[in-house]
């Protein structure tokens, strides 16, 4: 009966140590990885945006539109308006969540789109992620919005077995250029330098 509770002792004390050691882990590393996150963020920003001279995600402009909150990171260049930037979600992925982020210039013309996060299929879904696919929105104007895959009568080519995939970064899309043409005038105004 003295060895199982001596066992006992010891391995409560293993466990507490270890649990102590988990949360001082986690507490070491969860700054690092805000600042990861962070740092892919603005990144991403700065990819989908024309060129500009300022700090894009220190010059926002907020709105709420039908219970979402729609941040526009603005794009200046020598003071003048370069374009916007949103990040837009999908929760209709296959996988659950696709999080993407898109650039607009001051013509209305999408610049590019990148895919901050998803949970698609290796091999399918997940090629959203390539080059080919997020290439066929630049250079498309918003005036045309909404935009939909070829399967829904639209002229944007869906990724091959992967419609759902292609269907929810387009809405992704839709949703934050129909935030952004609503408030069009408000962002163009933000950080304007007089």
């Amino acid at each position: 009966m003295k060895e199982f509770f001596k066992l006992v002792l010891i391995l409560t004390l293993i466990c507490t140590v270890s649990g102590i050691l988990l949360a001082f882990v986690d507490q070491a590393t969860k700054q690092r990885i805000q600042e990861t996150e962070r740092f892919a963020k603005a990144d991403a920003i700065n990819k989908v945006l024309p060129p500009h001279d300022n700090v894009p995600a220190e010059n926002t402009c907020t709105f709420e539109k039908n219970g979402v909150t729609w941040t526009f990171y603005v794009a200046r260049n020598k003071g003048l308006f370069a374009g916007a930037a949103f990040e837009a979600r999908s929760s209709k992925g296959y996988g659950g969540d696709i999080v993407i982020t898109t650039g607009v210039d001051s013509n209305g013309v999408i610049q590019a789109i990148e895919i901050l996060d998803h949970k698609e299929t290796p091999g399918l879904g997940a090629n959203i992620m390539k080059p080919e696919f997020k290439s066929k929105l630049a250079g498309k104007n918003i005036v045309n919005a909404p935009f939909r895959v070829r399967k829904d009568g639209g002229d944007i080519d869906q990724i091959t077995a992967a419609t759902i995939s292609s269907r929810a970064v387009l809405e992704a899309i839709n949703d934050g250029l129909n935030a952004y043409k609503e408030h069009i005038d408000s962002i163009r105004t933000q950080g304007e330098r007089l």
